[in-house]
């Protein structure tokens, strides 16, 4: 049994790290401190926007009438695919009652947050299927406020692209600010510009975005720490290299940051693989190509395993964001991967497909974290609450039961208040 290298990638510095933490610290503090003033001075300085944070319903009446009729389709497309599945998130869960032992009755409900911060990424891209999958998702829940930042337009006549505007309006976003980075994270969290404080904040971003959501953790609630996109393709030698190298470049796409690993048990493919991308990645665009280049030199992996075992433990232990399988027995690698954000069988798909248009959520755990967590769904926006209720009948084996472990625990009081009512209420008809 051997597992071999052929391109292993670099690792970033703890020192990174604590710079950019201490930079995310400090524009959060200060926009804390200094309210909507401070707010308006960030925003200037890093988004160079001197226009209104809030996109007023002008600019996105504007925005929707502008749209070419084929761009609304395709949104609304992928728009359907992501609500549909949503609601199949939401009817998988549900309140129920229920009598464990005779007059002791609990129960459980689902309450909606009340305020969702979305943060949709700007800068590079514009990133239209992150509006959608967690907006969308919010609102399937029953989310009352939504809340969606993303950074501005400098490059259009309307403060946030007019599709991106079109695209928040139809999935249910209450308002729109032209805001990015951390100070958006901060708006969002303090509840500023006469918006209400989120509870929870959810949305991709880059790390100064991760690294703001991580900070303001435990305040308000988050939808993952993640860090940057990730993908694993496992593949076997029918696999089609060309096919491979597309998907590899596809993730490498989204920043210079972004891991892509391929493990295969063809040591054939996985040299025709490392031989392909660099003329592949040619054709792309200067900003893609840049971005794709540096994300393959530096964080990208091919790895030879001599045994299927092998591959199999190396996946789970990696737990990557998005897991390919490029192999014949599809079945065995979907019963026995267990630790993936989430997963596509098969050559006919693609990461791609899931990005922007199938239906499951993107918005997936990175860095491992998919070891013990999933993705963004419905249920990140709902509070599972309990509650209980009972009657005599009940009460009388319940207290002794009570006060006897509080008694074993040290705890009297506990114990007390479970023997008072015995007697307060033996009397009392059922």
């Amino acid at each position: 049994m051997t597992v071999t290298y052929l391109k292993k990638g670099n690792k970033t510095s703890k020192q990174e790290q604590i710079e950019l933490s201490r930079t995310v610290k400090d524009i959060l503090d200060k926009i804390e401190k200094g309210g909507e003033e401070a707010l308006s001075v960030i925003a200037r300085k890093f988004d160079k926007w001197t226009g209104d944070i809030e996109v007023n319903h002008d600019f996105i009446t504007e925005a929707e009438k502008g749209l070419d009729a084929k761009v609304k389709e395709d949104i609304k497309y992928a728009f359907q695919n992501i609500e549909k599945f949503a609601q199949k998130q939401l009817d998988s869960v549900s309140s129920f009652e229920t009598e464990l032992r005779p007059g002791l009755i609990a129960g459980q409900r689902l309450i909606p947050v009340n305020t969702v911060g979305c943060y949709v990424p700007g800068g590079r891209y514009c990133h239209i299927a992150s509006a959608m999958m967690t907006v969308t998702t919010a609102k399937v829940a029953g989310v009352k406020n939504i809340i969606a930042c993303t950074p501005p337009s400098l490059n259009s006549k309307l403060p946030v692209r007019d599709e991106l505007l079109y695209t928040l309006k139809l999935c249910g976003a209450d308002r729109v600010f032209a805001i990015g980075g951390v100070q958006a994270i901060a708006l969002m969290v303090n509840g500023l510009l006469s918006s209400p404080a989120a509870d929870v904040i959810c949305g991709p971003g880059n790390e100064f975005v991760a690294e703001a959501k991580r900070q303001v953790f435990g305040s308000v609630g988050i939808d993952m720490l993640a860090g940057p996109t990730n993908s694993l393709i496992i593949a076997d030698k029918e696999a089609d290299s060309k096919l491979i190298a597309w998907d590899l470049i596809s993730q490498a796409e989204h920043g210079h940051n972004s891991p892509v690993w391929l493990i295969t048990d063809s040591e054939n493919l996985a040299k025709q693989v490392i031989d392909l991308i660099p003329k592949m990645l040619i054709e792309l665009p200067e900003q893609n190509r840049d971005n794709a280049t540096r994300a393959w030199h530096n964080c990208g992996e091919v790895v030879l395993c001599s045994e299927k075992k092998e591959i199999l433990n190396l996946a789970n232990e990696i737990a990557p964001e998005h897991l390919h399988v490029q192999c014949l027995e599809l079945d065995y690698w979907f019963s026995n991967l267990v630790s993936y954000g989430s997963l596509f069988l098969g050559e006919e798909t693609t990461v791609s497909f899931g990005d922007k248009a199938s239906g499951p959520n993107h918005v997936l755990p990175t860095s491992g974290a998919a070891r013990y967590t999933g993705g963004l769904s419905v249920h990140k926006f709902l509070k599972t609450v309990t509650w209980q209720k009972l009657n005599q009948e009940a009460v009388n084996d319940l207290a002794g039961v009570t006060a006897r472990i509080s008694r074993l625990e040290g705890m009297e009081a506990h114990a007390k208040a479970a023997d008072i009512r015995v007697d307060r209420f033996k009397n009392k008809k059922v």
